[in-house]
């Protein structure tokens, strides 16, 4: 039986890389005019591919969008209150779930080589739901990576999700869950904050 004392202490995040990811991290409206680099979004995506899903199924994929064609095409199925944070964000990340997402199980998941079959057999109907639910907590880690990264990060939910899944996604294999507009903050970008509910309304026992 390993002794307490044997066991190793995981690392702990300092107050300024918690603040950063967290107590001070907001949701920018507007963006500075400053490129964000390749380099800058594939790292993003380095960092938030490790957190988990469920038997490692990755099924979030993402499109960056930049070229003035992109967010020509992008733009207008904005709710009308986002279209200008988007036009202006020097990139913008579609977040969609892929629910094909059995089709890598063999590479993502070898020591269960069944699951491919058994994805398979559920159907798109069996498989949408798994997707959506771990497609959306990679959205949330993909946030704390672009944050981590120095970016101010601007998730939206208002949008035409089916028409952006007709069209940057056709066919219907990735179903648009996330609009994220990122970039450097610009003039007046933050919304006072709002408050957050306290631990005794949130947190129970058992």
């Amino acid at each position: 039986m390993t002794a307490l004392q044997d066991i190793p202490a995981l690392p702990v995040l300092d107050d300024a890389a918690r603040a950063l990811l967290f107590t001070e991290a907001r949701t920018a409206n507007t963006f500075a005019p400053v490129p964000v680099p390749d380099e800058t979004l594939t790292a993003i995506w380095e960092l938030a591919k490790w957190p988990p899903t469920a038997a490692n199924t990755q099924p979030l994929r993402v499109t960056f969008v930049r070229s003035d064609e992109g967010k020509a095409r992008l733009v207008p199925l904005m709710a009308e209150g986002n279209q200008e944070k988007t036009r202006t964000a020097p990139a913008v990340a579609l977040l969609a779930a892929d629910v094909e997402f059995h089709e890598f199980t063999d590479r993502t998941f070898p020591i269960r080589p069944e699951l491919k079959d058994n994805f398979d057999a559920a159907g798109v109907e069996g498989r949408e739901a798994m997707a959506r639910f771990n497609a959306t907590l990679q959205a949330g880690y993909l946030l704390l990576a672009a944050r981590a990264h120095g970016l101010a990060t601007g998730p939206m939910a208002g949008f035409d999700a089916d028409a952006v899944t007709e069209e940057f996604f056709p066919g219907g294999r990735h179903r648009a869950l996330l609009v994220v507009n990122l970039g450097l903050p610009g003039d007046n970008p933050w919304f006072d904050r709002l408050p957050r509910l306290p631990h005794d309304d949130v947190i129970s026992w058992a």
